[in-house]
């Protein structure tokens, strides 16, 4: 391997998507990654579909999609570590490990003797990253957290849904768990910075992650709206708070987005509606000028567009400099000639189905780029060729482990 994280192995026992979103991060970036998992049950995503991945004959296989969105360059080794043995294996693997990924509930791994301070005791230099609802402290600490739960509870749905008073209005859930991804990603970001750190000075450390802090730290500019006037932003459904216009207008046979960012913009749009008045007019010649006058404007901006297609308005406004676009599904998305130039799809073997789709990572490095090594694995594929290998058992060892159910 020669992914910048080459050097480095993961001992991933998170589960569902924040951790695992994690693991496939570092391991997409060259590191080792090992997905520890219940014997005979797995991940809890492997059983949410369908739907499931298809064989070459058109049958599913028992790979749910959901699991293969988040687990690949990973491999798979069932372990119950609530039996002693389980637990001197994980044991036997964190001195061999650089990082230990977990989300488990506060203080669920130390009945087990697996939290932070008993496993620093093995290896000083080990990055413990902990991912959980609330965080090791505060009153809801003990609870779980779920990304649904998180975004209503963090405010993200109260900004989220069509505004009041408009048919169909009310709090909306982002369609992916995008709570969980967020914390995915800053859980990467720290522990990269803990590996740094480690470079530096020699010794490992405990990152924390909760998916409320996530979610309170990436309400951006609406939390900072709230503290710097006192007034909780509503729900304005695709129109933006800071900026119009910036939202969905209908056109001929659809809808296109504006997403226009400054004044210049404003002008040339105009132009190109045939309403060279509008950015000489004192209620929309400034952008703030079109925040205090929106209900004005956004009117006579539908009245326009609904005269030409969504493709004549792309080409027009793309020739003008004005940002826009259409709004695709995901055929459309996966369809789209720069998306497609991209790689944004990747097929990569699969020993079930031949070949399973992934979404590409969108990191791009020059000098040590992404690899896609391998497919998401089945459950426990690897488990007899990891305990071989890092943890020395023998085929007997390894036997016996199976039939007591300890992997």
């Amino acid at each position: 391997m020669s992914g910048a994280l080459s050097h480095i192995r993961v001992l991933d026992l998170s589960r569902v998507l924040a951790g695992p979103w994690a693991g496939q991060i570092l391991g997409d970036l060259g590191a080792e990654v090992i997905k520890i998992e219940r014997p005979r049950t797995g991940d809890d995503t492997r059983h949410w579909g369908p739907p499931y991945l298809k064989d070459a004959q058109g049958e599913n296989t028992s790979e749910a999609a959901y699991y293969l969105s988040a687990n690949r360059n990973k491999q798979s080794l069932t372990l119950d570590f609530t039996q002693p043995e389980g637990q001197r294996i994980i044991r036997d693997l964190v001195a061999k490990c650089d990082v230990l990924l977990e989300n488990f509930k506060v203080g669920g791994l130390a009945a087990y003797g697996l939290d932070y301070e008993s496993l620093k005791a093995i290896n000083p230099r080990l990055i413990y990253c902990s991912i959980t609802g609330f965080g090791s402290d505060g009153p809801y600490a003990q609870r779980a957290g779920y990304d649904f739960m998180i975004q209503g509870l963090g405010g993200l749905m109260s900004l989220t849904g069509r505004a009041e008073g408009e048919e169909g209005a009310g709090p909306v859930k982002v369609g992916v768990a995008l709570t969980d991804i967020l914390t995915g990603l800053y859980a990467t970001v720290g522990v990269l910075a803990a590996l740094n750190h480690r470079e530096q000075k020699g010794v490992g450390q405990h990152v924390e992650l909760a998916l409320l802090d996530v979610q309170v730290a990436c309400l951006a500019n609406q939390a900072m709206n709230y503290l710097t006037t006192g007034v909780p932003p509503k729900r304005m459904g695709n129109a933006h708070p800071n900026i119009v216009p910036y939202q969905d207008f209908p056109t001929a046979d659809g809808d296109i987005i504006l997403t226009v960012g400054n004044d210049g913009q404003f002008r040339k749009f105009a132009e190109v509606a045939g309403r060279p008045e509008w950015a000489d007019d004192p209620r929309f010649a400034s952008n703030k000028a079109r925040v205090a006058h929106r209900q004005e404007l956004v009117p006579m901006i539908r009245q326009v567009t609904v005269f030409r297609t969504t493709a004549e308005w792309v080409a027009a406004l793309e020739q003008a400099g004005v940002p826009c676009g259409p709004i695709n599904d995901l055929a459309q998305v996966f369809a789209d000639p720069q998306v497609q130039a991209r790689g944004m799809h990747v097929d990569m073997p699969h020993s079930l189905a031949g070949s399973v789709p992934q979404v590409a990572s969108p990191i791009r490095l020059s000098e040590t780029p992404v690899e896609y090594r391998s497919a998401p694995p089945l459950l426990g594929e690897h488990s007899e060729a990891l305990l071989q290998r890092l943890v020395g058992l023998s085929f007997e060892k390894i036997l016996s482990l199976r039939q007591s159910g300890v992997i």
